[in-house]
């Protein structure tokens, strides 16, 4: 994981201004579009991506932010790591089978840009016996970056249930004392395009409906817990209960009169 405040030559309290300037100070030495820049440097095109990368990275105040917490993390499980001694602190946990240092392993692999090894690790130890709550082996805030970290990748690879429960988890904490600030809006982003768009189908109704009804508690607003209680309708009448889904169906319009997408569904409950 590279720093982006390295790559820009700036303090990491930099104000906006500061950023901008150095930004164009380095984009003058290496463009590959200036001449002498190419004849002197034939990796200058890399050069200037991964700076264009660190410079939208920073000149945006909720990625900034996001980037400073998590390279934070990042710089303490390499360097509390004793990496730099020789000793290599991803092999000792490998060699570890208790569930602190398996999950610690996966949150490293996570910082480390291994995250098909975090998933699998992940999935492995929530199949094992027994319950694996990663929760239980970070404090707060180490789990919070972990668990949207480790739920992303889980969305990406169509894992929508572990990564609902992870985000729900997630919610939970910042609502008890705000952590996140900046980047939270993208936490509750990623649950809605679970809940409206990924879980309805792609997992049992019988699954749907407890991430459904833990999503109600979440009180994520009326137009979000109208779609909610659609989607319950649908699981319901998919298990038979017509009664429970017309019930449901019902709520829904309540919340939302406008709700899109109810029209064969209103027909067949006689709503």
């Amino acid at each position: 994981m590279e720093d982006c405040y390295q790559i820009l030559g700036i303090k990491s309290s930099a104000s906006a201004a500061e950023i901008k300037r150095a930004f164009r100070l380095r984009a003058k030495e290496i463009h590959p579009d200036i001449p002498r820049n190419v004849r002197n440097d034939s990796d200058n095109a890399e050069r200037m991506r991964v700076l264009i990368t660190a410079y939208q990275t920073l000149s945006n105040p909720g990625r900034r932010a996001e980037f400073d917490v998590t390279y934070a993390k990042f710089r303490k499980y390499t360097e509390g790591s004793g990496i730099s001694n020789g000793f290599d602190y991803r092999v000792w946990l490998m060699g570890r089978e208790d569930n602190e240092s398996r999950a610690k392993l996966i949150f490293f692999d996570l910082l480390h840009e291994l995250e098909e090894e975090a998933v699998l690790e992940y999935n492995i130890r929530r199949a094992a016996p027994g319950s694996f709550v990663l929760s239980r082996y970070f404090d707060r805030e180490d789990f919070m970056d972990c668990g949207f970290i480790l739920a992303e990748e889980l969305t990406f690879r169509q894992e929508y249930y572990e990564a609902f429960l992870l985000l729900v988890e997630v919610i939970q904490c910042e609502r008890e004392k705000p952590y996140f600030r900046h980047f939270f809006p993208e936490v509750i982003i990623l649950l809605r395009d679970i809940i409206r768009n990924r879980l309805f189908g792609t997992v049992s109704e019988e699954l749907t409906l407890d991430c459904l009804e833990t999503a109600l508690e979440l009180e994520l607003g009326k137009k979000d817990d109208a779609v909610i209680l659609k989607l319950m309708a649908f699981c319901y009448e998919r298990l038979g209960d017509l009664h429970t889904a017309r019930l449901c169906l019902i709520r829904a319009l309540k919340l939302d009169p406008r709700l899109n997408g109810i029209r064969d569904v209103r027909r067949r409950l006689n709503v």
